[in-house]
């Protein structure tokens, strides 16, 4: 099991905290709700590329919004964003390509 730093300390690398970030992703129904909602982030993103620029607000409302349901319903832990957010947005994506291209099971 990989934990969190002592109170007070922080991770000093991605590299440190990705183990932790997927140790938080244990339960399969909470994976494949985030990356069901990165997916629908690009999917998002290419409407508001080609379509109505308003879409690109729904990016993090789609993408937060899955996470959070799969965090506080299946995997019954408090989100890594509230205190490690731009890792924890990297850890996303990290998460979502190698469940896509086959390197973790989804």
């Amino acid at each position: 099991m990989t934990s969190q730093p002592a109170d007070g300390e922080r991770f000093k690398s991605f590299q440190a905290f990705y183990p932790y970030y997927i140790h938080e992703h244990s339960n399969r129904t909470c994976r494949r709700i985030h990356v069901v909602g990165s997916a629908l982030v690009i999917v998002a993103a290419m409407l508001g590329l080609f379509v109505n620029a308003w879409w690109f607000v729904a990016m993090p409302l789609v993408g937060y919004g899955f996470a959070w349901v799969g965090h506080f319903f299946f995997e019954k832990n408090r989100p890594a964003t509230f205190k490690y957010p731009l890792w924890s947005l990297m850890g996303d994506w990290r998460m979502f390509f190698e469940t896509v291209s086959g390197q973790r099971k989804f």
